[in-house]
């Protein structure tokens, strides 16, 4: 068996948007029922071993502007031994919406940077970026849901190259889900694009595990 990158005694914790969040802040306390749960579930049966101790900090409607703002509350206070960021998809979405608040490409560069540095300046801890996903095929070039595909890619950039900069391990979330596209329709996974159901979260925890792995 693979070694694991987590130790036992250590912590990780998630922040992130909706994805991460499901539910973690009412019935489904503490760590919601999507993929962070299962994770820590993969983990828990793979490495009885290792006691790990699991935080979910994510808040559904995040920006990464938003985590800029609870940073230092809800992660920098914690002081974690492993850090999981996955943020971008509403970002993407208030840049096609304009307005206030709006968080283009530029500006989601810039702010996950600084968030990554204040975490590297002040805990040093390693990290975890997994890259915004759409689960859709649309490439009409006529609707909502293709605009978003084509804009996606910018937003993926960023946390790749975040990942470079910073020695991250990054989980390619978009590319999974594609592939799984070849094979099975979008309903396999989730009820609209942006929100798995538990077959989605599985993939998505599957692919942090693996991110951790080896």
């Amino acid at each position: 068996m693979s070694d694991f990158a987590i130790q036992d005694g250590q912590t990780i914790l998630f922040i992130g948007d909706s994805i991460t969040d499901c539910g973690r802040r009412g019935t489904e306390a503490p760590l919601g029922n999507g993929y962070v749960r299962l994770f820590s579930e993969l983990a828990t049966v793979r490495y009885p071993d290792r006691t790990i101790r699991y935080i979910n900090k994510g808040i559904g409607g995040n920006r990464v502007t938003d985590l800029k703002e609870l940073w230092q509350d809800d992660v920098i206070v914690l002081k974690p031994d492993w850090l999981s960021v996955k943020i971008g998809i509403n970002d993407l979405h208030s840049h096609l919406r304009g307005g206030d608040g709006a968080v283009d490409p530029a500006l989601f560069e810039r702010t996950y940077d600084f968030i990554l540095s204040e975490t590297k300046r002040l805990i040093g801890c390693p990290v975890v970026l997994i890259d915004p996903f759409y689960i859709s095929r649309d490439r009409t070039g006529q609707t909502h849901r293709s605009a978003v595909l084509d804009l996606l890619p910018r937003y993926i950039e960023v946390v790749h190259r975040m990942s470079e900069r910073y020695g991250a391990r990054l989980v390619k979330t978009h590319d999974r889900f594609q592939r799984h596209l070849q094979y099975r329709d979008a309903d396999t996974f989730c009820p609209e694009p942006v929100h798995p159901h538990h077959t989605g979260h599985l993939v998505i925890a599957e692919a942090v595990f693996e991110a951790l792995t080896g």
